[in-house]
């Protein structure tokens, strides 16, 4: 399980240092914020994928009724903690606050409380809970 929310908490803290180190350059503008989402979730989606394909083997092997569970929450989890990476220092931007307040263990935070909710909604549904 750590595995699972802690991987989108890295991706969303990954995603936050190259949006602020752009914003800072001036290499984006907080206008662009549709194009740079779109762009994020298929760059996300592409990682979480390859991600969820090798926590999917080692279900596979030790576990396969959790198969389905992990390899969803894995997805989903990077996705999440990367659109909140990148969306956060878009926000403060536009509000005028300092975006590095964005920081890493904000942006951590944040993607591991979806990343928990995400991992125990789809073990709910999935196993009828």
């Amino acid at each position: 399980m750590p595995l699972l929310i802690d991987s989108g908490g890295n991706a969303g803290a990954q995603t936050a240092s190259l949006m602020i180190r752009s914003l800072a350059l001036g290499d984006v503008n907080p206008k662009d914020w549709m194009r740079l989402v779109a762009k994020e979730i298929s760059v996300s989606l592409l990682l979480g994928v390859t991600m969820a394909i090798g926590v999917g083997l080692v279900a596979y092997f030790r576990a396969p009724e959790v198969m389905v569970v992990v390899t969803s929450t894995m997805i989903l989890s990077v996705v999440s903690g990367s659109l909140v990476g990148i969306v956060l220092p878009i926000i403060l931007t536009k509000l005028k606050l300092d975006p590095a307040t964005a920081s890493a263990p904000l942006i951590t935070s944040i993607a591991d409380i979806c990343g928990v909710l995400i991992y125990f909604s789809i073990a709910s549904w999935y196993f009828g809970f």
